[in-house]
């Protein structure tokens, strides 16, 4: 039992108050040297800061060490808001090679920061420990260690005895086992910021308190809102940059400029322990089953972690800097409960003080990052759901490197708020509902293929209820449902409509949670693993149809089309109209920010007879998990190189229906009013044409037939307004059913798509990998200037130092991704994608090796060496090849078999 009763705890002073906090902000700033008087603003700056939490000093610390003149502007005291009382955490292992990048540099930054700035930052490296009461826990742990053995970082699993000598408080009866990272460690939030800031002085930085920003100074133009300033009590301040690094005020801050963030305050909570012997130096526990986490604070230990039901708050004041909140201990008992339980003797002392606070959580439980949708200048770093200071200095550094270059070094689109669209931006309940989930989920299980309960429904497209009726799992991107695979049985294997209430519980009834369930595994195949192998084979040998219909599908029309092509697209896109060209959107690196299918389309011919189409014109499909992030990539390029033309996203408009296989013609022929021949429409082909309806009195409807695969057979895509989709759909699938046709979903699609060595943007394709690196170097012309082809043409000069290779188990074990790839017993890369390939009857991956010492790769180092996969802990032999071993010569796809 707790030494202190809860109405003790209540009513004595015990609890963190008021005067306490005043008393703790003192402290925190007392050695704070900045401009506390009556502010003196500056007429200009390069770059306005706004929030001097851990985003915003990190933000200022890494511009002013590359030579920017930037300010800062808090309007209270530094650390105010919910920075001062973060537990300051920082654990770097995470299933997902970014997060650990970007952890691991902040990590690295606190290591090397009293050096750089004569100032302690408080960084106790004490290490991390991570307690699993499950075996199936326990291989997620080991999947972490996996990919951070191939990322560098220490980490051991250890079993219950061993974990106790590291922390002897443990009951070694309460758990199995666990993953001990001793690189990790704690830092203090007071102590971090001074050190930032004041290194930021040294380096031209300014840091101005007391100073609040009361708007942004907007203009619009020809090319949107621009950001011209900032308007403070004091004056204004000239800038074209700002970032929003305001934390749970990121979203005040921009709504009334028409711009909306993904963001809503919670309630936060920790309690400190009274002084427990043995505990100093020790390491930091976090037992995600229990949901609990410890954390040491010198003789002392904090407290707290994710309950399932989550407070949500109101707009939180603005003169909120140093306040909090009573702490609920009926939702709070979660912690305590899992803490003795894991730690009994923890119990036997009190409570010096609780801390709850509000603190900014989003739908995804990731930061929101990058440039805002509608302001042209206004960044964002804010968004961090309680993370801030683990995040803090390697998104710092992003967010100044994409101030500087345009663009980050890392990949950061699971960061980018261009990974939500405007409509869930500006959609409250969505983001609530979403975000309350993801609060409660945080503490949960990582698989490869969960699903959200909460906020769905929110997008469907025209073919929505005949997924449905043909028994279709259901999965969310981007807010639009699209089919996972297709049940056998009759039964209601769909999401419950969940937009508009709270889904951040689960139901046994639910028959989609159970068939949910049977997909989320580590050392097993999914419990579908057979029936997605059905739907794959069946597009091997026969025919199966695809609903791609939230794939997003833009115009690009006007005078200056051709030229606006000619710099965006890497591939050569001046083509006759009957063709459909496959090609990549580069940064000025050469890395890869999409990769898309463009037609060139006849004046007056439209996407699929589209009436307000005029003139020169492109008619351009990508991937629906990042749509609007193309779209948005898309519109910045056109805008800020000054083309006369327009880009409209038609997606909403037009369903894409595809059928591959070896009897995809001969199915399609029967409704379709054009010839299928090779001569007609060869591979890479396109035509405006239009397709019989058996199903709706024989109806013709205008489509826009696209000869081209995503899983390398002969196949056909189908764009058809969305009023025909379901008479089109229905009419395809009965001429079909003689010759076998069937659905086939997502999970299918990318297993296909991975067998056949074709890339997954976002996985095995992101803007850190260039073309040449990706084996892509056929969509880069040589002729012609296009963005990134100097950094294309260095590499094919030069050579590159790491390449995408393929992957292939003759072993029938499951792998997810992010497994280490070893090369003569030494790390060379991680899976960044994987799949099973049916076809092949064996498990593929895809990763990007590179030679420890740097060097040049060839094919020569790849093809020579002796290949392992580390799968939970077990290296498994593998083969390398440069190419996917499936139909290497590429005969499928021109319909030879």
């Amino acid at each position: 039992m707790w030494k202190l009763s809860r109405k003790t705890l209540l009513a004595g002073k015990t609890s963190l108050s008021s005067n306490t906090a005043a008393v703790t902000a003192q402290y925190c700033h007392s050695s704070v040297k900045s401009e506390t008087a009556v502010p003196q603003i500056p007429s200009t700056a390069d770059v306005v800061i706004i929030g001097g939490g851990s985003a915003g000093c990190h933000t200022l610390y890494h511009l002013a060490k590359r030579g920017v003149k930037a300010v800062l502007l808090e309007r209270a005291k530094l650390t105010a808001g919910t920075t001062w009382h973060t537990a300051g955490l920082i654990w770097r292992l995470r299933p997902n090679d970014v997060d650990i990048q970007l952890l691991n540099n902040s990590r690295n930054m606190l290591t090397q920061l009293e050096e750089d700035t004569g100032c302690d930052p408080g960084w106790i490296q004490n290490g991390g420990i991570f307690i699993a009461h499950t075996e199936k826990r326990l291989d997620e742990y080991r999947r972490l260690a996996t990919v951070g053995n191939a990322l560098g970082i220490e980490n051991h699993i250890l079993g219950p005895e061993e974990t106790q000598k590291l922390f002897p408080l443990l009951d070694p009866k309460s758990f199995i086992g666990a993953l001990y990272s001793p690189g990790d460690g704690v830092v203090d939030p007071a102590m971090l910021c001074t050190a930032l800031t004041r290194g930021a002085v040294q380096k031209g930085g300014r840091v101005i308190e007391n100073c609040n920003v009361t708007d942004l100074l907007v203009e619009d133009t020809s090319k949107g809102k621009k950001l011209v300033g900032v308007a403070t009590p004091y004056g204004n301040i000239k800038t074209k940059t700002v970032v929003n690094a305001t934390g749970v005020w990121g979203r005040d801050l921009v709504q009334k400029h028409g711009s909306y963030l993904p963001l809503i305050p919670m309630k936060h909570s920790y309690i400190i322990s009274e002084t427990i012997p043995g505990v100093r130096g020790i390491p930091n526990i976090r037992d995600h089953d229990y949901s609990t986490y410890f954390r040491i604070q010198g003789d002392a230990i904090c407290m707290g972690g994710y309950e399932p039901n989550p407070i949500i708050l109101e707009p939180v004041a603005k003169d909120f800097h140093f306040g909090l909140y009573d702490l609920d201990w009926s939702l709070f008992d979660v912690h305590l409960n899992g803490a003795i339980k894991l730690c009994p003797s923890y119990g036997n002392y009190g409570v010096k003080s609780t801390i709850c606070g509000p603190e900014s959580f989003t739908p995804d439980h990731k930061p929101l990052m990058g440039p805002d949708n509608v302001i042209n200048g206004l960044y964002h770093n804010c968004g961090f759901n309680s993370a801030g200071m683990m995040f803090g200095g390697g998104c710092g550094e992003q967010t100044a490197l994409w101030i500087i270059n345009g663009k980050p070094d890392l990949a950061m689109f699971s960061f980018d708020l261009r990974r939500f669209t405007v409509a869930q931006n500006r959609d409250t309940q969505w983001i609530r509902e979403r975000s309350h989930e993801s609060y409660a989920k945080n503490y949960s299980m990582v698989f490869k293929y969960d699903q959200a309960l909460a906020g769905r429904n929110f997008q469907k497209d025209p073919l929505h209820e005949d997924m449905l009726a043909q028994n279709a799992f259901m999965e969310e991107k981007q807010g639009w449902e699209r089919p996972g695979f297709f049940m056998k049985q009759k039964a209601e294997v769909l999401p419950y409509d969940w937009y508009g209430c709270y889904g951040n519980t689960r139901h046994a009834e639910s028959a989609y949670e159970e068939a949910l369930e049977g997909g989320l595994k580590y050392s097993e195949f999914s419990d579908h693993h057979k029936l997605i192998g059905e739907e794959a084979l069946a597009c091997r040998n026969a025919a199966a149809i695809f609903n791609m219909s939230y794939f997003c599908k833009l115009v690009m029309s006007g005078p200056d089309a051709q030229k606006a092509a000619d710099w965006i697209f890497s591939a050569n896109t001046n083509r006759e109209a009957n063709k459909t060209v496959y090609t990549c959107l580069l940064n000025s690196s050469g890395g890869v920010e999409a990769d898309v299918t463009v037609s060139r389309l006849n004046s007056g011919t439209g996407a699929v007879h589209d009436p307000q189409f005029t003139g020169q014109g492109y008619y351009i499909v990508a991937g629906g998990a990042s749509a609007y992030y193309t779209y948005s990539t898309l519109l910045a390029e056109l805008r800020q190189k000054g083309f006369n033309v327009t880009i409209r996203d038609v997606t909403n408009d037009l369903g894409v229906i595809s059928i591959q296989g070896p009897r995809s013609r001969d199915i399609l022929q029967r409704i379709i009013d054009c010839d299928l021949s090779n001569e007609n429409i060869p591979p890479n082909g396109t035509q405006v044409t239009s397709v019989k309806c058996p199903t709706s009195k024989g109806e013709q409807v205008g489509v826009r037939v696209l000869r081209v695969s995503f899983v390398g057979e002969l196949g056909y895509e189908l764009h058809v307004p969305k009023e025909h989709c379901s008479a089109v759909y229905q009419s395809l699938l009965a001429v079909g059913k003689p010759d076998g046709v069937r659905n086939a979903g997502y999970r299918a699609l990318y297993s296909l798509s991975s067998e056949k060595g074709y890339h997954l943007w976002s996985f095995d394709l992101r803007p850190d990998d260039t073309p040449i690196e990706a084996g892509l170097s056929f969509t880069c012309r040589k002729n012609g200037d296009y963005k990134g082809k100097t950094a294309i043409d260095r590499q094919r000069n030069e050579g590159i130092r790491r390449r995408l290779v393929y992957l292939t188990l003759n072993e029938q074990v499951p792998i997810w991704g992010l497994e280490g790839v070893y090369r003569n017993g030494e790390a060379v890369g991680f899976l960044r994608r994987a799949e099973y390939g049916y076809a092949l009857g064996k498990s593929i991956g895809q990763a990007y090796v590179s030679r420890k010492d740097g060097e040049i790769i060839d094919n020569d180092y790849v093809t020579q060496g002796t290949y392992e996969v580390d799968i939970l802990g077990k290296r498994y032999k593998a083969e390398c090849h440069l190419r996917s071993p499936f139909d290497p010569e590429g005969k499928r796809i021109l319909g030879i078999y």
